[in-house]
């Protein structure tokens, strides 16, 4: 799986100030520190999480959208500094979208099926207000499978994106090793995933 088809409007905030913040504890003329990322920074970000040496990570802001399936947002919504700024709905338009295109090449065709049925069904119905549609909605939500794809804007940090990277880098879902292979991308990504960053030379 491509990052690509997962991973868009991405932008990075932050990067060299927090650099500078991270040679504040030994520097005696905060005025004279520069942005320049020495092998103290690259040390620092790679030291083991919990440790605290890593926090100026924190700083470094990152807003991108996200396009993946129900099963990979339960596991998303795990971590503590993934902040969802909003997303698509289920509870609200799951019967106006394109379910050909909605669901992942994993959805069983026969599942799409009685999902397409099910939505002409309610979306059929002359009076959405009434308890028996209510109810048939709720039968929709309920019966919606795992390949669903849903996108939302996220907002993090390098120092969360490393915990996610060390977690998740060999996942058992395509969707995970493929956002990995984003992170790789970023700007300085040897800050995150401890590999060497390639000389410009």
């Amino acid at each position: 799986m491509d990052f690509n088809e997962l991973i868009s409007n991405v932008h990075v905030y932050g990067l060299e100030e927090a650099v500078i913040g991270s040679k504040y504890p030994m520097s005696v003329d905060v005025s004279t520190v520069t942005n320049e990322i020495t092998p103290t920074v690259i040390k620092l970000a790679q030291s083991s999480s919990g440790h605290g040496h890593d926090t100026f990570l924190n700083g470094i802001l990152v807003t991108f959208d996200l396009t993946c399936t129900n099963k990979m947002w339960v596991e998303m919504e795990r971590y503590k500094f993934v902040n969802f700024i909003s997303s698509q709905s289920t509870m609200h338009r799951i019967a106006k979208f394109d379910l050909d295109k909605a669901y992942n090449e994993y959805v069983d065709p026969q599942i799409v099926k009685i999902m397409k049925r099910m939505v002409k069904h309610y979306n059929e119905m002359e009076d959405k207000t009434t308890d028996q549609a209510k109810e048939y909605y709720l039968r929709i939500l309920y019966s919606n499978p795992a390949g669903f794809r849903l996108t939302a804007k996220l907002t993090t940090n390098y120092r969360a994106l490393k915990t996610i990277y060390q977690q998740r880098k060999d996942h058992r879902l395509p969707e995970w090793r493929a956002f990995c292979k984003w992170v790789e991308t970023l700007p300085y990504s040897e800050l995150i995933t401890g590999n060497k960053i390639e000389s410009e030379e």
